[in-house]
């Protein structure tokens, strides 16, 4: 399996971006390809909702950042875990931030899916979904809850499902095992 995981740790010095590694290095051990994006240390401009990676520039942002490195590695894999510290009661700005600039991987044509308005797939192929939330002292069940839920609407939107989800809580080999699994 092909996993691409995007560290939205803001700090890559923190734990957090330890333990990362460690669940990509047991992925590793355990067959699978494991690309690792720390988003902090990426060029990542922002989405200004300019629409040109659907009008000029089909399937690419027009701005020039490391954008399409993010949606090359998404769409090339089968699971793609968004992995973040929990801040405030949510994941970071730097992986929305980086989510936001995965919209060139699908159409501006919209389709009705399960009474919803969704946009339509530019590919035959998209990645699960995971969701891997390292909680601060002041992380409450419904900030996950809450996390998930959005994370979980995103997924949809691009056309996937939200197949995994956990807490740092647990040691890097349990959490690839489970991983492992999701796929």
């Amino acid at each position: 399996m092909r996993i691409a995981i995007l560290n939205g740790d803001p700090v890559l010095s923190s734990g957090f971006s330890a333990y990362l590694s460690a669940v990509a290095a047991r992925c590793t051990a355990l067959g699978h390809s494991v690309t690792q994006l720390d988003l902090a240390s990426l060029d990542l401009k922002g989405c200004t909702g300019c629409w040109n990676c659907w009008l000029r520039t089909p399937g690419e942002c027009s701005k020039r950042d490391d954008s399409a490195a993010i949606c090359r590695a998404a769409i090339n894999s089968d699971l793609l875990l968004l992995a973040s510290p929990v801040i405030m009661g949510y994941s970071t700005a730097l992986l929305k931030r980086a989510a936001d600039q995965m919209i060139p991987l699908i159409h501006p044509y919209f389709v009705i899916q399960g009474g919803e308005a969704h946009h339509r797939a530019r590919y035959a192929h998209y990645p699960k979904f995971g969701l891997l939330l390292a909680a601060s002292p002041d992380t409450d069940a419904e900030d996950i809850e809450i996390t998930t839920a959005m994370w979980r609407r995103t997924a949809r939107n691009m056309k996937s499902t939200l197949a995994f989800v956990a807490l740092a809580n647990h040691s890097a080999e349990e959490v690839a095992d489970e991983l492992a699994l999701a796929a």
